[in-house]
């Protein structure tokens, strides 16, 4: 979400915070809206857990957006469940709506790859789709979006580097993300 592209290049306004943003002004003129990204390039949800109350919470957000997979693949699934589980109780400690993100794909989902080198982003996105519906939270399933565009369309349409989206990847997530938040 900090909106690296091709390292190290980092693109914000083209990354789905930035065009979230964009698209809630668009379909809420009226509202003051702050999106504030607090997002570390490269973080994983281990760092991210232990900073996650002094530097996210502190905001007092009305809604909060988990994206670890991608990064998390390195911890391995049984600690990213454990730090995932640590940010979500402790968001449901306050007053805010919590989403969580499945990873965006990367350069080891296109059909030509191994299965067997696919399986653990897909892993790691069918975790995430079950601690949703363990705690009963939102979920935007970027990874079912770039699978779904993947059926008619190329992967690497939507990225930027071999494990980073584009602005067409990131407008994936943000369509994902604004389905939360309709109109009246």
């Amino acid at each position: 979400p900090s909106g690296y592209f091709a390292t190290p290049m980092v693109d914000t306004f083209n990354a789905y915070p930035h065009l979230l943003h964009r698209a809630l002004k668009h379909r809420f003129p009226f509202a003051v809206i702050n999106v504030i990204v607090t997002a570390i390039g490269g973080e994983n949800s281990q760092s991210g857990a232990q900073r996650f109350a002094d530097q996210v919470l502190c905001h007092r957000p009305d809604v909060v957006a988990i994206d670890y997979g991608l990064n998390d693949r390195g911890i391995g699934l049984d600690a990213a469940r454990g730090f995932w589980t640590t940010m979500i109780e402790q968001t449901q400690q306050t007053s805010a709506r919590l989403i969580l993100l499945t990873p965006t794909a990367d350069a080891t989902q296109r059909p030509s790859v191994p299965s067997e080198e696919q399986q653990l982003l897909q892993d790691h996105a069918r975790q995430i789709r079950q601690l949703a519906a363990d705690y009963g939270i939102g979920l935007a399933d970027s990874l079912a979006a770039f699978q779904s565009y993947a059926q008619t369309g190329d992967l690497g349409d939507l990225l930027s580097w071999s494990n980073h989206p584009n602005r067409q990847g990131h407008e994936l997530v943000a369509r994902e993300l604004l389905r939360w938040f309709p109109i009246g």
